[in-house]
């Protein structure tokens, strides 16, 4: 074989063998390109990790901060709200306990003013009593005058003395006693001088001795002061 033949095989099949071994260098240099790249990926990747970690331990305290301070919030809220609504009953108990005693109040003015109104009422009644034009009616319309004045006096007594003075005649007159002999006759129901009944007159009542209820009242008057009551005259007075 020429010796140039041989040359270029041998030239040749070194050729593909250093094409074999820069591939395998390749290789080589790129898995190593890999791994480091891989490595430099997780020192790359581990750092935003970590601050990852503390963002969120720090949102999680932010949370848990804000949590506290709404609760805290909520419970002033609910305090305010049962103060207010305290405050509302109470001021409306005072309300209810002002209403009622202003209540009470009126209802005892409006009593007070019934009794007013009620005296009066029977004072008129009183005023406007009608009595009997006879000797019963006389007593007790003078009674009810009697009374009013506080002199004292019965029914029974003033009949009784009555009748034995002028046997119930308003119009008696003694002419033949000393009074009559003295100018000053003794006159009507319970025969009283005149001297006598206008010194003992009883306001209200007519000035003529010879009205009936003037002239027992007026002797009822006088009895009183002397004798205590007409009940205690038995006789000549």
């Amino acid at each position: 074989m020429p010796k140039n033949v041989l040359t270029r095989l041998h030239s040749r099949a070194l050729t593909k063998q250093g094409k074999i071994a820069i591939v395998g260098a390749c290789a080589l240099g790129t898995a190593a390109l890999a791994v480091s790249a891989g490595n430099a990926e997780t020192v790359t990747t581990g750092a935003p990790a970590r601050t990852a970690q503390v963002a969120d331990s720090t949102a999680l305290k932010n949370v848990k901060g804000t949590v506290t301070d709404q609760f805290a919030t909520d419970n002033v809220k609910l305090d305010s709200i049962a103060a207010q609504k305290k405050a509302a009953d109470e001021a409306a108990a005072k309300k209810t306990a002002d209403e009622a005693a202003k209540k009470a109040a009126q209802d005892r003015a409006a009593q007070a003013a019934s009794r007013s109104a009620e005296r009066p009422q029977m004072e008129t009644v009183a005023a406007t009593k009608t009595y009997a034009n006879n000797l019963d009616g006389w007593i007790r319309e003078s009674l009810d005058i009697m009374r009013a004045k506080g002199i004292p006096g019965s029914y029974y007594g003033l009949h009784r003395n009555i009748m034995r003075e002028s046997s119930g005649n308003p119009m008696a007159i003694n002419n033949w006693d000393i009074n009559a002999i003295n100018g000053i006759p003794s006159k009507g129901l319970l025969q009283v001088i005149q001297p006598t009944f206008n010194a003992y007159h009883v306001a209200g009542t007519s000035w003529n001795i010879y009205d009936p209820v003037a002239n027992i009242t007026a002797a009822a008057n006088y009895a009183a002061h002397r004798y205590g009551s007409m009940d205690n005259v038995n006789s000549a007075y």
